[in-house]
């Protein structure tokens, strides 16, 4: 059983950066497939960034060229830095994980708020 936690949410200004960790343990995260999904208040889940297990990444159109997805092996932790943050990127932030997908296990969230 993959277990995560998130942290690294908080309130932070249009324009500026945030960096989600994403904590793994009962499993390496290199073995699974591990992504960041969000949910703002009303609307639907949305994936926004994903890792393969061969390290490939994939980001959302809403968020590319603003967020990277990245692993650090000997932490066993995945991050999510988050650059020029707008508005409507407010949302309670998810790590997942799954074999094809990042799908399977999910952590608890951690709230992001971006300040106009």
């Amino acid at each position: 059983q993959v277990e995560l936690v998130e942290s690294g949410g908080g309130l932070v200004q249009a324009g500026g950066s945030l960096r989600l960790s994403c904590a793994a343990s009962g499993g390496h995260f290199s073995f699974y497939a591990v992504g960041w999904h969000r949910q703002a208040p009303g609307k639907q889940r949305e994936l926004v960034a994903t890792r393969t297990r061969g390290g490939s990444t994939s980001y959302a159109d809403s968020v590319k060229g603003r967020f990277t997805i990245s692993g650090d092996v000997a932490k066993n932790t995945v991050y999510l830095q988050m650059n020029s943050l707008k508005p409507e990127d407010t949302a309670v932030y998810y790590c997942a994980a799954g074999g094809a997908s990042p799908s399977v296990y999910w952590g608890q969230g951690t709230q992001v708020t971006v300040s106009s």
